[in-house]
């Protein structure tokens, strides 16, 4: 395919991501109303799950073929690119604000989660106890953010859900999904030929391209002032990868951990309690603290083949 193919094909997958994204941010809002639950709930359980397809197909055929490597790594880069360049990007678009809902039980849920996983990885391998596990923790957390159904501050509404609502979201999630797999493919033949190594490709293209639905999703509701849906996706995101993906992948196939898998969880670990501190410190992020995220990503980014 040339060069001039691969470019426009870039251009209507970015068209498609934001088209996507505005379809399920639109949809997942309405669903909130109606059910009764906050944005934030939304974004937490339904679009983060459906925004974490892309990780969840990798990682788990990853798994069946007996390549732990990718599976480990797939879920714990797009991770860190999730609350490491996606919410720095996000808080310089607005100031995103926290509430102790946000702070304690979600996001201190999970940094245990990462810290779990520091754990079970002690020695080098993910059994199928430890899956199963990681699977029940997961099904705790849904459970109890679905039973709260509190609203947080947010308006409820008397509207009615139209019969299409449920449709336009699964096209949204469609649209994003398909766009993701396609932007992934053309970029990384463009820099293919321009003799970029499979390796630069690996950590950049494809370990982002997983995570270009959370990145689509986020800024359109972010634009759209639905903070609860653009932070809990992320948040939400990273909790279903981490339980819910990598605990099915264990199960299927036990997982086989490198030191360089080891390393990455802990600095993953270590950058949550950095940003659990800078939203704790103002019940706020800035554009200042985003910079701080951003800056914290990159230097991951480029120390990581030291790890």
């Amino acid at each position: 395919m040339s060069p001039l193919i691969d470019s426009i094909i870039i251009v209507l997958c970015g068209l498609g991501l934001w088209t996507g994204a505005d379809l399920v941010v639109d949809s997942a809002s309405n669903i909130a109303r109606k059910l009764g639950l906050s944005e934030l709930v939304v974004g937490l359980t339904v679009i983060a799950i459906a925004t974490s397809l892309p990780e969840f197909a990798v990682s788990v055929s990853a798994a069946l073929t007996n390549r732990p490597a990718i599976s480990v790594g797939n879920i714990v880069g797009s991770n860190i690119f999730n609350l490491g360049f996606i919410l720095g990007l996000v808080t310089l678009f607005a100031t995103v604000k926290i509430t102790k809902e946000i702070l304690y039980r979600d996001f201190t849920f999970l940094i245990g989660a990462s810290l779990l996983l520091v754990v079970f990885f002690i020695d080098m391998q993910l059994s199928r106890l430890e899956g199963v596990l990681l699977l029940i923790a997961l099904i705790v957390y849904l459970t109890k953010l679905i039973k709260t159904k509190k609203n947080n501050g947010e308006k409820r509404s008397d509207i009615k859900l139209k019969w299409w609502i449920i449709p336009k979201f699964i096209i949204g999630v469609g649209l994003i999904i398909i766009s993701a797999q396609y932007f992934v493919e053309s970029a990384s033949a463009i820099a293919r030929m321009l003799n970029v190594s499979e390796w630069l490709i690996g950590i950049t293209v494809v370990a982002g391209g997983t995570s270009l639905p959370e990145l689509a999703t986020s800024l359109v509701a972010i634009s759209k002032g639905k903070q609860g849906i653009s932070i809990g996706n992320l948040i939400g995101s990273d909790i279903f990868n981490q339980l819910g993906v990598l605990g099915t992948a264990s199960i299927l196939n036990p997982l086989k951990i490198t030191h360089h898998d080891y390393i990455s969880v802990i600095v993953m670990l270590g950058a949550l309690v950095v940003t659990f501190f800078l939203m704790r410190r103002k019940w706020k992020l800035t554009k200042v603290d985003g910079v701080i995220i951003l800056v914290i990503a990159l230097l991951r980014w480029v120390l990581d083949p030291y790890f």
